[in-house]
């Protein structure tokens, strides 16, 4: 594994943890050249994962457009970087655990789960997430879902 600092392929493994679902497995690495410390994913490769959209339209599951959703969620809000990768890694695992048996999955229900996650972590992030997924019209909209998770 090259490592993120300087480079180095040659570095040593300091803790390996199975995943929630046993579906992966995070590795805490050390590079033995400069000492810097990362962490690496082994992911089994699979049939992709299809995202059904609104209009019907159906596109591989992207990742990167999740941990773009929730990183802009939990901007400026007090988590680390390994935290939200932690967040990050446990709705992902939700979402293909949902769409495990049809290989398909909608964005409603991606949306609910990051709802779902978000709404136990932080209320601001979720709220964040939702003015944007629920496309809020107007004030009240927004107004009733705060009020909404200010009851939970």
């Amino acid at each position: 594994m090259r490592c993120p600092n300087c480079g180095c392929i040659d570095d040593k493994v300091l803790e390996s943890r199975t995943m929630a679902s046993g579906e992966s497995i995070r590795r805490r690495r050390e590079c033995t050249a400069c000492g810097y410390r990362f962490t690496s994913y082994e992911r089994i490769e699979e049939k992709t994962l299809m995202v059904v959209k609104r209009n019907g339209r159906r596109q591989p599951f992207d990742r990167t457009k999740l941990s773009k959703g929730v990183e802009r969620a939990l901007e400026k809000r007090p988590f680390s970087s390994d935290m939200i990768e932690n967040i990050i890694n446990e709705i992902e695992e939700k979402v293909i655990l949902k769409g495990k048996i049809s290989r398909e999955i909608s964005t409603a229900d991606i949306g609910e789960l990051v709802l779902e996650s978000l709404s136990h972590i932080d209320k601001v992030a979720y709220i964040r997430f939702a003015s944007v997924y629920k496309h809020f019209e107007n004030l009240d909209e927004f107004i009733n879902e705060v009020k909404k998770i200010g009851t939970d």
